[in-house]
């Protein structure tokens, strides 16, 4: 069972390659950090920083996702340029990503600026951050404080990357969800008289119900594809009572996978059930990603089981072709007496986000550069945009007119207006800001709503909520391990090695169980259990196990 890494928002799927932009700039001393400038022009100098001379100075960067590149004269990368003075020749992933890791790390050819990621850190392609960040960083002390232990990489105890997302200060408000549930198209949800599925069978019947109407849809769609196949792998998970940890379930501090338990073969056998009936797409189980995403697009799709941000693509194309009703409502879907677990608390991206790595010239200036957006200002113009252009200020509160918005979700105009594909992976400020306002429109609560359009507020209406994270039940507090996913299990290792096969019988035997006769099932599913039983699954359990000791050893103390 490979990892599930809660990734950005893709802005879109067609790769494009290096174009230089301009970003800011830092200073070249590396005796002391430099002052910061902010967009409005004024300084925000940190404690025991001095004025230096500005050097520019052109850095590559590669970025692990596919993106479009901004254009030229995009505002908010000419504004960082006039305010310092840094280049970033930009690569965007093409094609397959461990292919591309395995031709950067075979010759060598690294970035100055990298996306974190095992293979590469385990291959010494970065540098320790920690050092840097004491004496050059004052911004990223302050913002990575609180979980200053829990970024360090477990194998080696350095910082290899700058998480990009789920470090929080002020108020956290969770208004959309991206996480893992069973979707259902808004217009099914409306014709069916806004029902409110809770188990597999009240799920699936809303979807033969509509289906019968309406022939010409897709019934229930997953995806079974590279690292992307949690869709097929991760249901028995949720359905049972538990968070998301990848291929295992934790109970009482022990991990175990459930691969081979009876919450996995109640699941599938219920999915060889739909796809007898006719339920299921056929070609679900050997589509790519893109024809996946192509699909949702067509707003064919009834239902899927997936964590939302993984099919925002294909929900942002419906959005840009107005098809409001084909976007999509998650049920926390569960067994008999399991207790729901689906919404959980963001957790940091461990060995995710921005690194520098061993092939740049001048750590010392990369890290004063990340630094000097990590201040309110700066974080504000990166995230809602320019006062008065972008959005407004009413009675302390930041707000967007309904033009301001309309731009906002089109991406050509992002393409002028963001520096998305940078900050995505960047360093950010996520919760309230020091005035009390979200630090993006997303999180600000009446112009999460007031953003929605008339539809989407029917919908919530009609379930009488007001955002999209109240289908689901407040979490808890993480547990300190949380989540088991993340815990690297090292290229090479015996863990790793388990880990491989067991992901690959899944792959194997799961498309077989599902869409066998019915009177095969048992049969299949069978087999599926033997060869599990004789992998050696347990070491990969013991890794997991042992790193769920050390966090909650190590990361404990505050």
């Amino acid at each position: 069972m490979v990892k599930k890494i809660k990734r950005p928002v893709l802005v879109a799927m067609v790769p494009v390659l290096a174009l230089g932009l301009a970003l800011t700039g830092c200073s070249d001393s590396k005796d002391a950090a430099s002052s910061t400038s902010s967009p409005s022009g004024s300084q925000t100098t940190p404690a025991a920083t001095q004025s230096n001379a500005v050097k520019p100075v052109t850095l590559s960067l590669f970025i692990d996702s596919p993106y479009q590149q901004p254009t030229p004269d995009n505002k908010i990368y000419k504004m960082i340029k006039d305010k310092t003075g840094v280049s970033l020749k930009m690569e965007f992933l093409v094609g397959d990503l461990q292919q591309k890791l395995g031709v950067m790390i075979a010759g060598g050819d690294y970035a100055d600026i990298m996306t974190g990621n095992d293979k590469l850190i385990a291959a010494g392609a970065f540098v320790p951050l920690e050092d840097l960040i004491e004496k050059y960083a004052p911004n990223l002390k302050k913002h990575y404080a609180s979980v200053w232990n829990q970024m360090k990489d477990p194998a080696s105890g350095h910082i290899f990357a700058l998480p990009n997302y789920n470090v929080f200060s002020g108020q956290f408000n969770e208004t959309a969800y991206e996480g893992p549930g069973f979707y259902l198209q808004k217009d099914v949800l409306k014709e069916m008289g806004y029902p409110t599925p809770k188990t597999l069978d009240e799920y699936f019947d809303i979807i033969a119900k509509y289906k019968a109407k309406h022939p010409d849809m897709i019934g229930f769609e997953t995806l079974n594809f590279d690292w992307r196949n949690f869709p097929l792998l991760n249901p028995p998970e949720h359905l049972a009572g538990h968070p998301n940890d990848g291929g295992v379930i934790v109970e009482n501090g022990k991990a175990q996978i459930f691969a081979d338990k009876d919450i996995a073969k109640t699941y599938y056998k219920k999915l060889n059930e739909i796809n007898a009936q006719g339920l299921m797409d056929r070609e679900a189980l050997v589509q790519n990603y893109d024809q996946y995403l192509a699909k949702i697009a067509s707003g064919r799709v009834i239902g899927m089981f997936d964590q939302h941000w993984n099919f925002g693509d294909g929900e942002r194309s419906l959005i840009s072709q107005n098809k409001i009703g084909s976007t999509y409502v998650g049920f926390p879907l569960l067994y008999p007496g399991a207790k729901e677990y689906y919404r959980d608390r963001p957790v940091l991206n461990i060995n995710r986000g921005y690194g520098i790595s061993t092939k740049a010239k001048d750590p010392v200036q990369i890290i004063k550069f990340l630094d000097s957006l990590m201040t309110e200002d700066w974080q504000k113009t990166l995230q809602w945009g320019i006062q008065g252009e972008d959005y407004l200020v009413k009675d302390g509160k930041f707000a967007r007119t309904p033009e301001q918005r309309s731009k906002a979700d089109d991406n050509t105009w992002k393409l002028a207006n963001k520096a998305e594909a940078f900050f995505a992976n960047s360093p950010k400020m996520q919760g309230t800001y020091s005035d009390g306002n979200a630090t993006d429109p997303g999180t600000q609560p009446q112009e999460f709503y007031d953003s929605l359009k008339p539809q989407d507020q029917e919908v919530l209406k009609a379930y009488n909520h007001k955002t999209w994270a109240e289908f689901f039940k407040t979490p808890a507090e993480n547990p300190v391990y949380y989540p088991a996913w993340s815990i690297d299990l090292m290229d090479g290792s015996p863990a790793k090695v388990a880990n491989t096969k067991l992901n690959d019988l899944a792959v194997k035997y799961l498309p077989k169980a599902i869409m066998a006769k019915q009177d095969d099932f048992e049969g299949v599913w069978k087999e599926y259990v033997d060869q599990i039983s004789k992998s050696n699954f347990k070491v990969y359990e013991d890794r997991i196990n042992d790193q769920i000791n050390w966090r909650i050893q190590n990361w404990s103390s505050k």
